[in-house]
């Protein structure tokens, strides 16, 4: 059985991290994928689906070291759906996406020596649209 996502959007919102009580870092941001149509009347029209992120450990600081709000990002994971209650006590449902490759697909800018820094090790590099799989 296979349980995998990919996805290209841009974030909706600035990575949100937190430090569990363990010292491993969890990291959540919202990613938008768009899809264009013709409507029945022949007009192109555009929907905006919503994804909810999860990034763990070394993704967690990847994503908040190099993502911002409105940075274009490739994003692999599998989808998970838990329940969870509120503050006012409500039972809620959710699905998230939990990252398992995740990629800047930003244009860096070059240090002042003229060179980009070799990317970390810890997954795939930060600048990437020449190394995406597809």
């Amino acid at each position: 059985m296979i349980n995998k996502v990919t996805l290209v959007g841009n974030l909706g919102r600035d990575p949100e991290v937190r430090t569990l009580e363990n010292g491993v870092k969890v990291a959540t941001f919202s990613l938008a994928t768009n899809e264009n149509y013709k409507d029945k009347n022949d007009t192109w029209q555009k929907l905006t689906e919503w994804h909810n992120i999860v990034a763990w450990r070394g993704l967690a600081e990847k994503s908040e070291r190099d993502l911002k709000k409105g940075d274009m990002a490739y994003v692999e994971g599998k989808i998970t759906h838990r329940k969870y209650t509120d503050k006012e006590g409500v039972e809620r449902s959710i699905t998230e996406i939990v990252a398992n490759t995740l990629y800047s697909l930003e244009k860096r800018e070059s240090s002042p020596g003229g060179s980009i820094p070799p990317p970390d090790q810890d997954n795939a590099p930060t600048n990437a649209k020449d190394d995406l799989p597809f």
